[in-house]
């Protein structure tokens, strides 16, 4: 592991990137909250999640664009102004008076860095949120001149981070208390942004500016509103010398919590907290496992948006962690969460988050079922999905075998128990066991029960009503799992019983699913109106890739070629096959458009890691076969979030990224497969 591990992104070359590739490519820090500063590369905001502090706030605010952008202007000494921010500026081509080049953009430990020059003044640029707080740090430093002097406009949007760019301003209150301390208060309830310039000779001009026409492009591609304002009281003026770099702090803390704490300082407790990350995950030999580690680390955060939660586990002795399902738009979701946990925990060296993970969904258990999702600035989850309880049998049985942790287990054990009881017995939204046959149904109107959960202005559009293939491999799993706890805790009663339970369900999935005509499996049986969807699909893999393979091993190959032939892309799974009638190749245009395609074709990344596994069922000893299906996420581990995994891929080649720029469950199963297909060391040369 390298001092400060730097990855320069292919796309950056020699001569400066160019500007579109910069556009296209963003950046993202977290502060372990699930708040966070993102932008373009660029340094252009062109999305409405954007910004250099979203802060993730208690109950009901939720995450709030507090520090919407950054302008920065360059004083030359002859008296022109160079901005160095914002689409105003160049950021490539022949060096001509006046002209700002982008030298450079790299990540240092996965913290973003980048190198202006305009007229031989070479100037560095470095953002760091400190772990835990809603504080961000913007730095820049002179890297050969002797002097230069900065302006720093903030540019104020306060509003939820989901809320249209067209959302009104509510009106501030700015209050100047020192030269370089400016503290602006919202009316309403939410706490003051607090901004600090603390190390240049500073001083600050109140002075209220609005740009009307702020044009957020992404936002326009996706259908959304796009263009909006964004509101400045006033500027910082700051002058740099080599050894005096120019800072501006803003913070929702108390000013205790940073006022005292120099950029450098702040950096290096952050870079320091990283490369322990590195160390307990012992990726010190492999440099995709150091960026992966880096990238898992985003989205496992103490959810400061339910006090409760903290004061509970606080009162056990214990701590609470949850998963940031995707950066920027999703919360803690519990299907990705329990997907993820190996991957982002496990595959990490992060035990003792792992548990505190799964005491916390365990408590959110309600008649048999966890939380889909916590919704942003929410207490309570929503319970709509037939697959999140059982991915929680999965995850819990992946933890207790790397940790051997029989607290925790049995912990939830009674909990468990609940859950396959009202399975047994049904629960809600039509979830129950079907007595004829013992196979899991799910299905209500008007709800998307399954990870193919795409809604828009009531329209389900994969509904997959009836009894899923996917569902009823995790349904056979958790039978299996919860008889092998019962097992190890010596209640050998209970355990035969729900032995006797799996081999009915077995029975009845191999008899059911298998799909003779088109030798793969049927998505869904029992689906509305009694019909068998045949549709070629990923989630068939389940049925193998699990502890427990419900599919009789006879036709583990069949099922692995058709997956290989049809759905496999050099980015992770198509979600259906292009011989369908319905296939997407493109996701793209508004809300409707997109998720018609989200799961009609569309490729998802997570989907690589149950192929991996069921790849290696059937050629166990085909780790080069398996981890070349990899190789394509780690190149593109440069592209769209650099540094991180997209959640989703159009269909067809190019295999454009979509959807978040970085996604819990891409990044943990790229993660846990890279791991597990890991060379075999080789063996000591004797002389």
């Amino acid at each position: 592991m390298s001092d400060i591990l730097m990855h320069r992104p292919a796309w950056v070359g020699e001569q400066g990137a160019q500007k579109r590739a910069l556009l296209s490519h963003e950046w993202l820090v977290t502060n372990g909250l699930g708040g966070y500063a993102s932008g373009t590369t660029a340094d252009v905001m062109t999305r409405k999640y954007h910004g250099y502090l979203i802060a993730a706030l208690p109950s009901p605010f939720g995450r709030i664009v507090m520090l919407q952008d950054l302008g920065v202007t360059l004083h030359l000494a002859d008296g022109r102004d160079i901005p160095l921010s914002g689409e105003e500026r160049e950021v490539t081509g022949p060096k001509s008076p006046g002209e700002t080049i982008m030298r450079d953009f790299r990540l240092e430990l996965g913290l973003p860095v980048w190198e202006f020059e305009v007229e031989g003044i070479r100037l560095e640029k470095r953002v760091v949120l400190p772990y835990g707080q809603n504080t961000v740090y913007v730095s820049f430093r002179l890297m050969n001149a002797a002097r230069a002097t900065l302006t720093l406009r903030p540019f104020i949007h306060f509003r939820s981070y989901e809320g249209t760019v067209k959302s009104s301003h509510p009106a501030m209150q700015c209050t100047q208390l020192a030269p370089s301390r400016l503290e602006i208060q919202a009316e309403g309830t939410l706490p003051p942004l607090r901004l600090l310039s603390p190390d240049a000779p500073t001083s600050y001009t109140e002075e209220m500016a609005t740009l009307g026409e702020v044009a957020y492009r992404v936002e326009k591609d996706r259908g959304y509103e796009w263009v909006g304002e964004v509101k400045s009281p006033g500027a910082f003026q700051l002058t740099l010398s080599q050894d005096q770099p120019a800072t501006l702090i803003a913070s929702t803390e108390l000013w205790a919590a940073f006022e005292r704490i120099p950029f450098a300082d702040a950096q290096e407790a952050e870079r320091r907290r990283r490369r322990d990350l590195l160390g307990l995950a012992k990726a010190e030999s492999d440099n995709t496992v150091e960026r992966l580690v880096l990238a898992a680390d985003q989205f496992v955060i103490t959810p400061v948006g339910r006090p409760e939660d903290a004061a509970r586990a606080k009162a056990l002795g214990d701590e609470t962690r949850t998963v940031i399902a995707g950066y920027h738009w999703f919360t803690d979701w519990g299907r990705d969460t329990m997907i993820s946990l190996e991957g982002l925990t496990l595959a990490t060296g992060r035990y003792r988050e792992a548990g505190y993970i799964l005491r916390t969904f365990a408590h959110y258990v309600r008649d048999g079922l966890i939380p889909n999702m916590f919704p942003d600035g929410a207490n309570e989850g929503l319970y709509h999905t037939a697959d999140a309880t059982l991915w929680f049998f999965h995850a819990i049985d992946r933890y207790v075998k790397k940790t051997a942790d029989r607290r925790t287990l049995d912990t939830v054990l009674p909990r468990l128990r609940e859950i396959i009881a009202c399975h047994v017995g049904g629960t809600r939204f039509g979830i129950g066991m079907d007595p004829s046959d013992s196979l899991l149904r799910q299905g209500a109107e008007g709800y998307q029960l399954t990870w193919m959960d795409a809604k828009v202005d009531g329209w389900v559009v994969t509904p997959r009503r009836g009894k899923a293939v996917e569902i009823n491999a995790l349904w056979y799993n958790a039978v299996r799992l919860l008889a092998s706890f019962e097992r190890e805790a010596k209640n050998a009663a209970d355990a035969e019983k729900l032995d006797a339970l799996a081999a009915v369900i077995r029975e009845s999935f191999n008899k059911r699913f298998w799909n003779p005509e088109a030798g793969h499996l049927f998505d869904v049986i029992d689906g509305d109106g009694g019909v068998n969807d045949p549709a070629c699909r990923p989630n068939q893999l389940l049925s193998i890739s699990l502890e427990h393979p419900v599919l009789d091993e006879s036709r583990w190959n069949d099922v692995i070629e058709v997956v290989r032939q049809r759905l496999v892309t050099p980015v992770g799974l198509r979600s259906l096959t292009p011989a369908h009638p319905e296939y997407k190749s493109r996701y793209f245009g508004d809300l409707r458009a997109r998720d018609a395609a989200y799961h009609q074709g569309t490729v998802w990344a997570w989907l690589i890691g149950p192929f991996v596994d069921a790849w290696l069922r059937v050629h166990p000893d085909d780790l080069a076969g398996a981890r070349a299906a990899l190789v394509g996420l780690v190149s593109h581990m440069d592209d769209f979030g650099v540094g991180s995994v997209a959640e989703i891929f159009d269909a067809d080649p190019p295999y454009a990224p979509r959807g978040c720029i970085a996604q819990a469950w891409s990044v943990a199963e790229l993660l846990r497969a890279w791991r597990l297909t890991e060379p075999a060391p080789s063996p000591p040369h004797r002389s």
